[in-house]
């Protein structure tokens, strides 16, 4: 006979469960690792590599191969290239966290408010479909050839830029989002620990604070990590175009097109950009697949 008096067993820890299944798949582990790299790279990469700049020597230094002064080389104006590609990365980086951001809680919302309450679902659903219909480049184009004077002259070149870019990006990407926590949405209002907290006279902004919107977290953060990558994308395609930051406020998408009228003659000014940026959407992606794994329940064995 068992010992009455014995406790039982502790269950096992929902994160640890969700890391477990998250380290078995290869591709996430190694997407993880990368990103982390790169994080690392362009966080402190500066406080490690950080040569003088001198004008004299700039001048001097104009379009020089890799060497041990300069790994990646030299632009055409003399600056060390490995120094701008951490410059560059930081602001390709944060563009996409924070655009991913504006992306997540925008369509979270319309996709609440579109699955949990019957009269505004037809409407919202509507304004999500037209956004799906706008080609998503020349709209983007549109925006920041309208506004990018206006919003430099409140904000400053460079903040301005920047502000203007995130926020386009985020506000054109937020339709995947929504239509994903739409689908969660009507299928948890129907559960029975929702019609129960309905019963007992609970509001609606309590039920969807307290029931709903803890149960959408998981796909919501597959959604952000696909919408980092996207994002980053979005903006080098915008600097690739010319129409993106300034050419003094770096990025890996700005370092792709100063790069591109030296590209039979120095290939390497377009490699390194290339690469950092497919690594980064590559290990995003990787990343999105294994949480989009761990958080499924079904898959976890239970």
């Amino acid at each position: 006979m068992t010992d009455a008096t014995t406790t039982p067993p502790k269950p096992a820890s929902q994160l640890r469960e969700i890391w477990q299944q998250f380290r078995t798949h290869k591709g996430a582990l190694f997407g993880l690792i990368v990103l982390g790299i790169l994080i690392l790279f362009v966080v402190f990469g500066q406080f490690v590599w950080d040569p003088p700049q001198r004008l004299s020597d700039t001048i001097k230094m104009k379009n020089q191969g890799p060497s041990l002064t300069a790994p990646f080389g030299t632009d055409q104006l003399g600056r060390d290239l490995l120094l701008r590609m951490i410059q560059a990365g930081r602001v390709s980086l944060a563009v996409g966290l924070i655009a991913m951001l504006i992306a997540i809680v925008f369509g979270t919302f319309v996709g609440i408010m579109a699955g949990y309450f019957r009269k505004l679902d037809g409407p919202l659903m509507r304004l999500t479909d037209m956004f799906l219909a706008l080609p998503l480049i020349p709209l983007l184009l549109v925006m920041v050839m309208l506004f990018r004077d206006k919003v430099a002259g409140i904000l400053g070149p460079e903040l301005g830029a920047f502000t203007l870019i995130v926020f386009a990006i985020g506000i054109t990407s937020w339709m995947a989002t929504a239509r994903i926590v739409r689908g969660e949405v009507l299928t948890l209002k129907e559960r029975e620990y929702v019609l129960a907290a309905r019963s007992i006279g609970a509001r609606s902004n309590r039920i969807i604070l307290r029931h709903i919107l803890p149960n959408v977290v998981s796909p919501v953060m597959v959604a952000a990590t696909l919408g980092v990558a996207e994002a980053i994308i979005t903006e080098s395609v915008l600097s690739f175009l010319g129409l993106g930051f300034p050419p003094d406020f770096p990025t890996w998408g700005r370092l792709l097109y100063d790069g591109l009228q030296y590209l039979q003659i120095y290939p390497e000014r377009v490699i390194w950009p290339g690469v950092a940026i497919s690594l980064t959407v590559l290990s995003v992606n990787y990343i999105g697949d294994g949480l989009r794994d761990a958080l499924d329940p079904r898959i976890r064995g239970r």
